[in-house]
């Protein structure tokens, strides 16, 4: 499945509304939030069909999965939204993880913890906001919010970078930190980025990792940032959508590609968006002196006009 597809779910008294852009959006919050009634709501339409309390509006089917038969049901689902209520714990599982990638559905998870297993973005980690009151006369209105802030990389000194990994984007920026006698770690694993903060809890630090897959560790480590201030994070798509964005292939489709991936993303195809991007990026500059691999850094990105291209885009954050 590709695009962004708009749900509209309601009865007379209450609507949510809400769009889905990737095949990961995960549905936080406490209580009483109306996160249980939304999946309540979309398994009533599902049972009752367009006879029932419950009216749908969507371009795709959307579907409850849940309990122990959840794999054969999702057998039975293709092209479709599947919603998951918290309280069913195989979505906590790799056996989970596995069996929903090469899928072509999107997936909305209520939950309250990370998920491990999953590679999802910090920017498709929602609560939900109401407005209006209950009761006869009034309707009340239910909306997604973005729960994690956008990153940011303005006056930032840090005396250190950290990266999530040791691969083509960890050698970059530890070229580009030698220049500037500041010292580069990895933490070997995106699971690592909270213990190693810990661990260095009086030093300077900006993170840099792929928001992409970012956000079952988001939570823990952004309660870190909020009560220290030498902590920042930068969390760009991945290393390579930084590349790609930073202009310096001066390919037309790229451009229009960075404008609304979600066109051109194929869930069944790429599990996250940091897949997608490491793929176009190989694809792009294949057979040219950017000859990208995902293991070890090609220099030519280390030459002054390249370098400073990147730096460039990661200054200006995600968004113009």
């Amino acid at each position: 499945m590709k695009g962004i597809h708009k749900v509209v779910v309601g009865t007379k008294y209450l609507k949510y509304e809400f769009e889905l852009r990737r095949n990961l959006t995960i549905i936080r919050g406490d209580s009483a939030t109306g996160k249980t009634t939304l999946v309540d709501m979309i398994r009533t339409h599902m049972n009752d069909g367009e006879s029932g309390p419950v009216t749908l509006n969507c371009d795709k089917g959307c579907y409850v999965v849940e309990g122990n038969l959840w794999k054969g049901q999702l057998n039975n689902i293709q092209d479709s939204i599947v919603f998951i209520d918290e309280g069913n714990e195989f979505v906590k599982t790799k056996d989970f993880a596995r069996a929903i990638q090469q899928t072509d559905n999107y997936y909305v998870i209520v939950i309250r913890e990370g998920l491990p297993a999953l590679p999802y973005s910090v920017e498709e980690v929602y609560g939900i906001r109401t407005s209006g009151k209950y009761g006869a006369l009034k309707q009340s209105y239910h909306s997604f919010y973005r729960i994690y802030p956008d990153s940011t990389t303005e006056n930032i000194k840090p005396e250190k970078i950290l990266t999530e990994d040791s691969n083509s984007g960890y050698q970059f920026f530890d070229a580009v930190c030698a220049e500037h006698q500041i010292q580069c770690d990895t933490a070997n694993g995106k699971s690592n980025v909270f213990s190693y903060l810990k661990a260095h809890k009086d030093e300077k630090i900006l993170v840099i990792a792929d928001g992409a897959a970012f956000g079952p560790e988001m939570d823990r480590v952004l309660q870190l940032v909020q009560t220290r201030e030498n902590l920042t994070l930068y969390l760009p798509e991945s290393f390579e959508w930084l590349v790609l964005s930073s202009g310096i292939l001066k390919d037309t489709e790229v451009v229009q590609i960075l404008q609304t991936p979600s066109d051109y993303i194929d869930s069944k195809e790429y599990f996250s968006w940091e897949r997608y991007f490491t793929a176009l990026l190989i694809e792009k500059a294949a057979g040219t002196y950017l000859n990208y691999t995902k293991k070890t850094l090609n220099k030519a990105y280390l030459s002054d006009s390249t370098k400073n291209a990147i730096l460039g885009q990661m200054m200006k954050g995600k968004t113009e």
